[in-house]
C-alpha cells in the first residue's frame, strides 16, 4: 500500500499552490478535532474566566463607587462639624468678649465706688480736722487776744463770758474784713 501511494504521488506532479488531497483531508480532520476541543473545553473556560473577571471588575467598581460615596458623606459630615465648631468657637469668643467687657465695667464701677468712698472719707476727715483746728485755733487766738487785750486795757479779763464775747466779736470782724476784701 505504501508503494502504491508513493507511485501515485509520483505519477501526479504536485501543484505548488494546492497540496495533495490526503494532506487536505488529514489537515481538515486535525483542524476539526482541535476546533471541537477548543469549542467544548477552552472557549467555555475562557468565557467563564472572562465573566468572573468582568464580575470582579464590576464588583470592584461598585465597591469603589460605594467607598467614594462614603468618603463624600464623611467629607460633608466633617465639613458640617467643622462649620459647627467654628460657629461654636465664635459664640464662645463673643461670650468671652462680653464677659470681659462686663468684668472691666464691674471693675471700673467698683473702682469708681471705692474712689468716691475714699474721697468722701478724706473730705470728712479733712472737715473734721479743719473743725478741730478751727476750735483749737479759736481757743488759742482767744487766749492770746484776751492776754493782749488785758495788757492794752490794763486789767485782767478773766471773766470767761466777757472774754468769749470779745473773741467772738474779734473773729467776726476778721471774717467780715476778709469777705469784704474778696
Amino acid at each position: 500500500m505504501l508503494s502504491t501511494l508513493v507511485t501515485a504521488a509520483e505519477e501526479t506532479s504536485p501543484s505548488p499552490l494546492l497540496p495533495a488531497t490526503y494532506d487536505i483531508f488529514w489537515s481538515a480532520i486535525c483542524f476539526i478535532i482541535i476546533l471541537v476541543v477548543f469549542w467544548k473545553v477552552a472557549i467555555p473556560k475562557l468565557t467563564k474566566m472572562l465573566d468572573e473577571r468582568s464580575e470582579a471588575i464590576e464588583g470592584n467598581i461598585a465597591k469603589a463607587d460605594e467607598a467614594q460615596k462614603q468618603a463624600e458623606a464623611a467629607l460633608e459630615e466633617y465639613t458640617r462639624q467643622l462649620a459647627e465648631a467654628r460657629a461654636e468657637a465664635g459664640t464662645i469668643r463673643d461670650a468671652a468678649r462680653e464677659d470681659g467687657k462686663k468684668i472691666v465695667a464691674e471693675a471700673k464701677d467698683a473702682a469708681t465706688t471705692e474712689a468716691a468712698r475714699i474721697t468722701a472719707a478724706a473730705h470728712s476727715q479733712i472737715e473734721a480736722e479743719r473743725q478741730s483746728a478751727f476750735v483749737s485755733l479759736r481757743s488759742e487766738v482767744g487766749t492770746l487776744a484776751i492776754d493782749l487785750a488785758g495788757g492794752v486795757v490794763g486789767e485782767s479779763l478773766s471773766d470767761d463770758t466777757r472774754a468769749a464775747a470779745v473773741v467772738d466779736r474779734f473773729l467776726a470782724d476778721l471774717e467780715a474784713s476778709e469777705t469784704a476784701a474778696k
